[in-house]
């Protein structure tokens, strides 16, 4: 059974960073692509941005582009969220996610980890 563990949340003022670890473990093949998403209270899941998990493509919501980063480590089968100058807005709970064929759309993600809480103070 295949389980995704973030960690790396917490609370940060704004301007800050932050790094977000997943570590995945029971896969009986490497998905095609892992994700981030997010979720504030009262507003939907939306994606922050995702990987091609063969070729390290990678690909970014504008209102994070050039502020987080994702990374792999295939080798650990550790996926990461590098985030920098963090606004309040950022404040969300935040989900790892796989997917088989896709990470573009919430509903077709196979796996999802439970989930790391980001607080961003101005």
């Amino acid at each position: 059974q295949v389980q995704l563990v973030e960690s790396g949340g917490g609370s940060v003022q704004a301007g800050g960073s932050l790094r977000l670890s997943c570590v995945g473990s029971g896969y009986t093949y490497r998905p095609y692509c892992m994700a981030w998403f997010r979720q504030a209270p009262g507003k939907e899941r939306e994606r922050v941005g995702w990987i091609k998990t063969s070729d390290g493509t990678t690909s970014y919501a504008d209102s994070v582009k050039d502020r987080f980063t994702i990374s792999q480590d295939n080798a650990k089968n550790t996926l990461y969220l590098q985030m920098n100058s963090l606004k309040p807005e950022d404040t969300a709970m935040y989900y790892c996610a796989a997917g088989s064929f896709t990470c573009a759309d919430p509903r077709f993600i196979n796996y999802w980890g439970q989930g790391t809480q980001v607080t961003v103070s101005s």
